[in-house]
């Protein structure tokens, strides 16, 4: 019997006290709707590690599954057991396993050159006691030479021992089905959960898709352009189009749904209710 379709929210961890609180008060407004975990990022370089272990204390603390990110850019193999060790003792078992990227003026380093080697380096230091995701790209990966090449990286990250995948976000469903069905024909049956961006502020948008290859169709770039400053009109758009394709990911055997919150409750809550998630 197939497994039903799994919710995640994605956060970041916030830069002050307020942002801090605020996040608490969005964790409580998505957690009715019972999300399998929530993910916290590390930022580039790993410049944000005590943030990032903050927020991950505190989910855990409140008994809730939550799944860190951590990227390999200029980690070395003990930095990485130190934080093994730590999670281990926090209970946590699910780790998001990143590239990551180097913050500006930083220079390569570390242990690590590609994803695939985290993945092996943790399966080899802590076998099977967590589940590892790792990133897919439906529409590459920026840096890519080609889609081949993409698909066979993406593939040594599962076959080093990645549990489960979840994408970069996308506004273009048929780019994640043909992405799903590629990595089938070469073996790769681990579930991929589309990556859900809501749409709220589309000069954030365009900022972020700009710098991380995701493609906005110029259908949906022309309407929400011609939204102005019309934050309502914006959200109720947003909502609309990204639900619709969300019921659509669903309705072709998705695993799952995981949300870019960016730190907020409302644009995330909007699609799920409307695709009737809420318990």
């Amino acid at each position: 019997m197939k497994a039903a379709p799994t919710i995640s929210f994605e956060f970041f961890p916030p830069n002050t006290p307020a942002g801090f609180e605020k996040l608490r008060s969005v964790r409580e407004a998505l957690a009715r709707f019972a999300p399998a975990f929530y993910s916290v990022t590390y930022g580039a370089g790993g410049v944000t590690r005590d943030k990032t272990l903050s927020v991950v204390n505190e989910i855990a603390g409140e008994g809730r599954t939550v799944a860190p990110h951590l990227s390999c850019i200029g980690a070395s193999r003990d930095s990485v057991r130190e934080l093994l060790a730590l999670y281990r003792r926090l209970g946590i078992r699910r780790l998001v396993l990143l590239r990551g990227d180097l913050p500006s003026g930083m220079r390569a380093g570390g242990d690590f050159l590609h994803a695939s080697d985290l993945v092996s380096f943790v399966r080899s230091e802590a076998g099977d006691l967590f589940h590892l995701e790792v990133a897919a790209y439906p529409e590459m990966h920026p840096q890519a030479r080609t889609p081949r090449d993409d698909l066979q990286a993406f593939a040594a990250k599962m076959r080093a021992g990645a549990d489960s995948a979840i994408t970069q976000y996308f506004f273009n469903a048929d780019a994640y089905l043909r992405f799903r069905d590629a990595a089938a024909r070469i073996g790769i049956d681990a579930p991929i959960v589309p990556g859900i961006m809501p749409i709220s502020n589309f000069s954030q948008l365009a900022r972020f898709s700009d710098s991380c290859g995701a493609e906005i169709p110029r259908w949906i770039r022309l309407e929400l352009a011609a939204c102005g400053d019309d934050l309502e009109a914006i959200r109720e758009f947003g909502a609309e189009v990204v639900g619709a394709m969300c019921r659509r990911l669903l309705a072709e055997g998705a695993p799952g749904l995981h949300f870019y919150t960016l730190n907020q409750a409302g644009p995330t809550t909007a699609i799920v209710e409307a695709l009737g998630a809420a318990h």
